[in-house]
């Protein structure tokens, strides 16, 4: 029986890319029916513990697996052309033709050609729910949402936000750009748009509120620790932050950075993150049943409540919600934790404070603090190795290994249009106290 995080990690057995995800599900063919298509990577939307509240529908969902097509779609720059308008360009009006429109002055628009290129996989991402998005992406909500709390006024995300290519050849680099084609395979950067002329006379601009990516140093593992967020444009450039998302002002040219993704690259959109994590990443990543099996290993010990002695446990995925810890049988049994302390209880009324925060005292060392409950955290990608979830995030109780707990308290993520704070994300509730994270404390562990 493997003991070490890596041995469990390696003895785990893959599912095939058919059985993570059907081509029906993924609108794509597959190039030979009985064999597995060629998996890619995934993009994971950070702020959900493994699904949508309201379920997962169609191209709306919280995971999108991006397999070899079974013809290529991919596009590349070819020639560009002076129009006065992009209208009045015959490549524009040509649905046939992909093409990019640079409006300098309403009397002057560079239009550049794309034609077919067929050593690369196009996917597009956005919040427009037209054919040629890939992945529809909708605001995140940060919480422990239902359907109701997902519902978002205004969106700030690009309803082409952003294509990913990929190289069909090994080995099968992935590449992000700025904008997506829409239902014409036009992109359009209006007057008042951020772009410029390059050295070599070619075009280039940015997004309103801009696509920014960050790697992260050292691979996404326990060594791991956050990169530098960077911004990058409709052709690939990487450039430094503008002051804010929609400032008209580039940051300056990032020379010795790449567009190319990385296991464990963070895409924001500005409403949503994502994920990236390849597919030799994915290889040792815990799955669903291993953190099932650690559930169950930690419900198995029978842990404690100290003052109510009744025997708690974790619920199911299907039962981590809220919703599920306000039923009375259900509650009794839910680990709740004082944040301030790490130590672990069961559902109960003694030590409450009278203040607005809601307070409770711990019963076992007297320190006084938020009392919330613990879920597991339940989305595989997240995890940065295969440890046991010894670890809850604060104020949210979301649980997970010591390492991952401690990568993600040090990520600062991109929030509205110039702020940045450390997010669980599982939830994408901003972290709270000295470190973001607190040791849980069982019963069973006092006095080991």
């Amino acid at each position: 029986m493997p003991t070490s995080d890596s041995e469990r990690c390696e003895a785990k057995k893959l599912k095939t890319e058919a059985q993570h995800m059907s081509t029906e599900e993924n609108g794509e063919v597959p190039s030979s029916p009985d064999k597995a298509q060629l998996k890619y990577g995934e993009l994971v939307v950070l702020g959900y513990n493994g699904s949508l509240p309201y379920g997962e529908k169609g191209r709306r969902k919280t995971r999108f697996t991006l397999f070899k097509r079974a013809a290529a779609n991919g596009v590349k720059p070819s020639t560009h052309h002076i129009a006065k308008t992009p209208q009045a360009s015959k490549i524009v009006a040509d649905k046939s033709h992909h093409s990019v429109s640079y409006t300098l002055s309403r009397n002057q628009t560079v239009v550049v050609e794309y034609v077919r290129d067929e050593d690369t996989d196009m996917f597009q991402i956005g919040r427009s729910t037209e054919p040629p998005i890939d992945f529809v992406v909708i605001d995140t909500v940060p919480g422990n949402k239902t359907a109701e709390d997902c519902k978002v006024q205004q969106s700030t995300i690009s309803r082409f936000a952003c294509r990913i290519v990929v190289e069909r050849n090994p080995t099968h680099t992935a590449r992000i750009y700025a904008a997506g084609f829409d239902s014409s395979n036009n992109i359009f950067l209006g007057e008042r748009a951020t772009k410029w002329k390059r050295p070599d006379s070619s075009m280039d601009g940015l997004t309103t509120n801009g696509v920014l990516i960050m790697h992260p140093t050292g691979g996404f593992s326990q060594e791991c620790k956050a990169g530098v967020w960077r911004e990058v444009s409709v052709c690939g450039g990487i450039y430094s932050l503008r002051e804010t998302r929609p400032n008209p002002q580039r940051g300056k040219l990032i020379d010795d950075e790449s567009n190319v993704l990385h296991d464990g690259t963070l895409i924001d959109l500005c409403g949503a993150t994502l994920l990236w994590r390849s597919s030799a990443g994915l290889q040792k990543t815990p799955t669903h049943k291993h953190i099932e099996e650690l559930r169950r290993e930690i419900n198995a010990a029978r842990p404690q409540c100290p003052v109510g002695l009744n025997t708690l446990a974790f619920p199911t995925r299907s039962r981590t919600s809220k919703v599920a810890v306000s039923l009375g049988e259900e509650r009794e049994r839910q680990p709740y934790v004082y944040l301030n302390c790490g130590h672990v209880h069961g559902h109960h009324l003694w030590g409450q404070k009278e203040n607005e925060n809601g307070d409770r005292e711990c019963p076992m060392c007297r320190t006084v603090g938020p009392y919330v409950p613990l879920y597991m955290g339940n989305e595989p990608a997240f995890y940065v190795d295969c440890g046991p979830p010894t670890h809850a995030f604060c104020p949210c109780g979301h649980v997970c290994s010591e390492q991952t707990a401690r990568y993600w308290a040090q990520v600062p993520l991109p929030h509205g249009v110039h702020a940045f704070h450390a997010a669980c994300p599982f939830c994408a509730t901003q972290l709270t106290g000295e470190q973001g994270f607190i040791k849980l404390i069982f019963q069973n562990d006092i006095g080991t």
